[in-house]
């Protein structure tokens, strides 16, 4: 079908985005219901799009990206690429006819452009309504994360139908009061639970069958800095059961620049692995009996799998599992996070009664529902 009849229109850049909205694209597909990609080029998805069953971008309006970090701190760069793609979506809306809602996720740079570039602001005749997902979420701090909290701050601003997560995250945003603000859940759900299905019918091969922790590092403020790095690696070296480390590679560059890659080697509970696919670290995570992370969507996959978890944060925007008694936001303060690492490995150790703040399985059917 033409793009100029197509009435919904996603812009994604990164993998996270795609993991988190391909359900949505699949309750499309099943209800027959036509849309248009745009794929901003910031990683390569076409494997993604092709394991998860959707279809890869009608367009991609820059050279699409193989690592884990398109611009890894070179802000100059980025800035860049970011004013020309504002312009390129901007352009791709414009040529679409009877276009009624156009969809962007999370707080990545294509958040942040593709907001600004379909906002009212920029096209004060526009009749179509641009919808961010996963609206709301806050940190309340501009450098924890940096540049993601001010993508989420642009995004509530330029958008005009705002759908959060979670009733915190609604209330995050109640000075919108001219904006259409819907909870609706976190699409992670349904993405997790779907990833887990898939491992299962792959027979994906678990990583350990006694006890076993999962660890990431990657956020921009823990890699730039060497004390928050040793702070890291001194917890991480803290924990007493084998420990499987997802490791990117700019994270391993960081910490052989910084001296602090042989001391994990030398940890024999700590094995180094390169990323895995989405299906098969979420087998991980199902079976696994902690998370150390300082990434957002592991927070959500513990409460979704009731998974302890330690952040290595000083902030987090998802403050919704921190009400619960299995998640701890360790400001890396590493005797206090020892303390709680031994504390969700003892055996007296039970979690607590919750209800996932999140929402359970069908999120994505609630916002197709919303827009059609």
């Amino acid at each position: 079908m033409d793009k100029e009849k197509k009435k919904i229109a996603f812009i994604i850049g990164t993998r996270a985005e795609l993991i988190k909205t391909f359900p949505v694209m699949l309750e499309l597909q099943k209800l027959k219901i036509p849309y248009y990609f745009i794929h901003t080029g910031q990683h390569n998805l076409r494997d993604l799009c092709k394991k998860f069953g959707i279809k890869t971008p009608d367009i991609s309006l820059s050279k699409e990206y193989e690592g884990s970090s398109r611009f890894n701190s070179k802000e100059i760069k980025a800035i860049m690429w970011n004013a020309s793609l504002l312009l390129k979506i901007r352009k791709e809306l414009k040529k679409m006819k009877g276009l009624e809602y156009v969809l962007y996720h999370g707080d990545t740079m294509t958040t942040f452009t593709s907001a600004l570039a379909s906002s009212r602001l920029l096209n004060p005749f526009k009749k179509y309504k641009n919808v961010h997902l996963e609206a709301g979420l806050r940190s309340f701090s501009l450098r924890e994360p940096f540049p993601e909290e001010i993508s989420r701050i642009v995004a509530g601003i330029f958008s005009d139908v705002l759908l959060a997560p979670s009733k915190l995250s609604e209330w995050h945003l109640r000075n919108k009061r001219c904006k259409d603000i819907q909870v609706v859940g976190n699409t992670v759900v349904d993405s997790a639970l779907h990833a887990l299905d898939m491992a299962k019918k792959q027979k994906v091969k678990i990583l350990s069958s006694g006890r076993f922790a999962l660890i990431t590092v990657h956020r921009h403020e823990n890699l730039k800095s060497k004390k928050r790095l040793t702070q890291i690696v001194e917890i991480l070296n803290s924990i007493p059961i084998k420990s499987y480390f997802a490791m990117h590679t700019n994270t391993r560059a960081k910490l052989e620049k910084f001296g602090l890659y042989d001391k994990l080697m030398q940890n024999k509970n700590i094995k180094i692995l390169p990323p895995m696919d989405y299906p098969e670290f979420i087998a991980q995570i199902e079976k696994c009996s902690l998370i150390v992370c300082d990434g957002g969507s592991m927070q959500e996959e513990s409460l979704i799998f009731g998974k302890p978890c330690v952040i290595l944060r000083h902030a987090t925007e998802r403050q919704e599992g921190l009400e619960t008694n299995f998640q701890f936001l360790s400001k890396l303060d590493v005797e206090k996070s020892k303390q709680k690492i031994q504390e969700y490995l003892s055996k007296d150790f039970k979690i607590k009664e919750y209800s996932n703040p999140y929402g359970e399985k069908g999120v994505s059917k609630k916002i197709v529902k919303r827009l059609i």
